[in-house]
């Protein structure tokens, strides 16, 4: 899920996703790049398809990232008559380049109908969004991570609530492919094929908290302010003055924050 860059909102890679329940999934589910405001200190960003925080730094060398959350409910728009969706993930690479290491869960409606949840994860772009669990509710408890060592991604999705949505997967990278200079803890809307604007609407989502978040590199430790992070606003990709989602403030310790859905978008 990374992302190209111009003065204002930028639209990270999208990644590819499949529908882990009875609706047939759409077809080229994709994250794709999107557009930026810089800054200094705290960066604040606006991107077309991600809400939340990411670690950044040309010189980083990111090997660990993990966070909790609970499973927010979605409402479906009747008056949508496709997909709605909205992905929530973490994930090493994607903010400013053209890979994404990442897993997480996904909740969407089909035509007004659903809710649908599950679990996944993806190596963008070498594959599509890959399904795991079909059952996962609102209310459950995930645990996720991302671990490297050498070339050796781990990602580790635990749905405590409901465990058969659980898993471990890994895969390898080479370091020419997977340059490892960020780390991210996103609530996103994903895209596909005919879709605006390359983007799905996102899923009405009750606040999403991201908790206990952890990010490392070899020599380092630390949580999300340990390292130089930026706050990602998530607009319209056709009109930047409308926010479709908003992170708010990180708590005192850099280990948590809320994102507020505000907009279907795209």
């Amino acid at each position: 899920m990374p992302g190209s860059y111009w003065g204002a909102p930028r639209q990270q890679p999208q990644h590819r996703t499949h529908p882990s329940a009875a609706p047939p999934p759409p077809t080229g589910f994709t994250i794709v790049p999107g557009q930026r405001v810089g800054g200094s200190g705290l960066t604040q960003v606006k991107y077309t398809n991600w809400s939340g925080y990411a670690d950044s730094g040309s010189s980083e060398d990111y090997s660990k990232v993990s966070s909790s959350w609970t499973q927010p409910k979605i409402t479906c728009n009747p008056e949508i008559s496709g997909y709605q969706f909205t992905v929530f993930w973490l994930g090493i690479d994607g903010f400013s380049n053209g890979t994404v290491e990442q897993g997480g869960t996904e909740a969407y409606c089909y035509g007004g109908e659903g809710p649908y949840y599950g679990t996944w994860w993806e190596h963008y772009p070498v594959n599509d969004i890959q399904a795991v669990g079909t059952t996962v509710k609102a209310g459950d408890k995930i645990t996720a991570s991302v671990v490297r060592s050498g070339t050796k991604y781990t990602v580790k999705v635990t749905d405590a609530t409901t465990t058969g949505n659980s898993f471990t997967h890994s895969f390898t990278c080479t370091a020419s492919a997977c340059a490892d200079t960020s780390a991210e803890w996103i609530a996103e809307a994903p895209g596909g094929d005919n879709t605006a604007r390359g983007l799905y609407p996102l899923a009405k989502f009750a606040p999403w908290t991201n908790s206990n978040s952890a990010v490392a590199n070899p020599s380092t430790s630390g949580t999300i302010k340990s390292f130089p992070d930026d706050e990602i606003t998530m607009v319209s990709a056709s009109n930047t003055s409308t926010v479709k989602a908003k992170p708010g403030a990180l708590n005192s310790a850099g280990t948590a924050f809320t994102v507020t859905w505000k907009n279907a978008g795209p």
